[in-house]
């Protein structure tokens, strides 16, 4: 079984658990309390109907309490892959709808630059220093939405920045981050084929999805320092 198809199963029961009295206090509360964020994160692809969540809660429920299942699991275990494999496709089908209409929309806000590629390009503050080159290794502060600003990654929250080789990265940030001088800060759009297309990238980034993402610039780590 697979660990999405467990996770999703397992996740199967909350509702017959009793609420909550109060916010988790202890670390082995909170840890617990984790343990569902942890599994909320992992079934988040099935796109939940409170309905349907109501069922994913029994299901958990009834395998942690030992209660006979209500259904074979290794029966249902591809059916729960293959629901999860609609409801992507779904959600990437919406997404890349919506994409468009962001990339139209930011293609018409002030300094935005359309590139070749898809990419649109609007800068939020000029910096002051060089630009990299895509053999660079660049250090940045960023965050990454989907369209509909659902935050999927962020150098912020972590509370430290990103170091990496700018061309190991995303066609979109390859080029983008090209276009900016160090000091700087700029909203990057990519559309899916310069950022994870049609696979995705696991249960944050569906299929087909338009991404956002807001750099920063901090310094230009290694790599030799392009001329002006």
């Amino acid at each position: 079984m697979t660990r999405t198809t467990a996770l999703a199963v397992a996740l199967a029961g909350l509702s017959a658990a009793p609420a909550l009295a109060a916010e988790p206090k202890t670390e082995e509360q909170k840890t617990l309390y984790a343990v569902g964020l942890t599994m909320a994160r992992e079934v988040s692809v099935f796109s939940l109907t409170p309905a349907e969540l109501e069922f994913v809660k029994q299901g958990l429920t009834d395998g942690v309490t030992g209660k006979k299942s209500a259904v074979q699991l290794e029966a249902y275990g591809p059916k729960v892959q293959e629901l999860a494999r609609s409801r992507r496709e779904a959600k990437g089908a919406k997404l890349a709808a919506a994409g468009k209409e962001t990339l139209d929309k930011a293609a018409k806000e002030k300094g935005a630059v359309v590139a070749g590629s898809g990419l649109v390009y609007v800068p939020v503050k000029e910096g002051a220093g060089p630009s990299p080159a895509a053999s660079d290794t660049v250090k940045v502060h960023y965050r990454g939405t989907l369209v509909d600003g659902t935050e999927f990654d962020s150098s912020y929250r972590r509370g430290q920045p990103a170091e990496f080789p700018l061309g190991n990265v995303i066609k979109c940030w390859t080029e983008g981050v090209q276009m900016m001088k160090v000091g700087g800060k700029a909203r990057l759009y990519c559309p899916p084929a310069i950022a994870y297309g049609d696979r995705g990238a696991g249960a944050a980034v569906p299929p087909n999805a338009t991404l956002v993402f807001e750099v920063e610039l901090l310094e230009i780590a290694k790599g030799e320092t392009p001329k002006k």
